[in-house]
């Protein structure tokens, strides 16, 4: 997504909220290889202090994480942040707990044992690129 303002071009800005460093270095490179601007966080407060300090089209969430889990995350930026389109990346993302994200606001849900394919692809899809 690519908006134009007074001669400048800013890129979609991506949040990728994992404790898992791999997993967070793993996605923000893949983010950022395909012309977003990506950054990572550790935690759920470190998402939310990002969130509020700047602007973010999509954030990239774990449901697992230290401090604030993915379901207080979700219910923190949908009443704080409601412009931020949320993807949930999980392990465990089965059955009843995939209809929970969703219920708490997640605007889309990924398997993380499926998502380093299908990453990209949804978050064009949530910026509103063509993919």
């Amino acid at each position: 997504m690519e908006v134009h303002q007074e001669n400048k071009v800013r890129r979609a800005r991506i949040l990728v909220a994992d404790d898992d460093f791999q997993v967070r270095q793993r996605f923000t490179k893949r983010l950022q290889t395909v012309g977003y601007e990506a950054v990572g966080v550790a935690s759920g407060r470190a998402a939310l202090k990002q969130l509020h300090a700047s602007r973010f089209d999509v954030l990239v969430l774990d449901l697992d994480m230290p401090d604030l889990n993915g379901f207080e995350m979700l219910k923190k930026v949908r009443s704080e942040l409601p412009h931020v389109r949320v993807l949930v990346v999980s392990e465990y993302l089965r059955g009843a707990l995939l209809e929970a994200a969703r219920l708490f606001g997640a605007t889309s849900t990924l398997d993380k044992a499926k998502a380093s394919k299908a990453l990209i692809e949804e978050t064009h899809r949530l910026v509103g690129d063509a993919a």
